[in-house]
């Protein structure tokens, strides 16, 4: 089976997107960043690093130092499906990032999209 094509995608191409999408409802970077920072459990340096090898987002994924354990907390639908029913693990991945990223976009409360109490 052929991969999807967004896997072999470069995550620096695709990163300014998410801010831009961000910044359209009047959000910003850092709040992008603390996402892709609570999701991946990448920091500053790390992200850096990526998108400075345009680390493409199956490597993005598979080097992250260590997914949110309450990523199972993220539910609902993006692009058309149910994120907790995808069933290949890195669009799952791919996908969680994506709803994050429009909550925010959405106006949603930052402790709300981490998750958090």
């Amino acid at each position: 089976m052929k991969k999807p094509r967004i896997f072999g995608m470069s995550f620096g191409s695709v990163y300014p997107l998410y801010i831009q999408k961000a910044e359209k409802k009047e959000r910003t970077k850092a709040e992008v960043d603390e996402i892709i920072f609570w999701l991946t459990g990448y920091d500053e340096a790390g992200l850096q690093h990526v998108l400075d090898q345009k680390v493409d987002f199956e490597t993005f994924f598979k080097e992250a130092p260590v997914m949110n354990p309450n990523v199972s907390l993220i539910t609902g639908v993006i692009c058309g499906y149910r994120v907790e029913e995808i069933e290949d693990p890195l669009m799952q991945q791919i996908r969680y990032l994506d709803k994050l990223i429009d909550e925010l976009a959405k106006g949603k409360a930052m402790e709300k999209i981490l998750r958090t109490n």
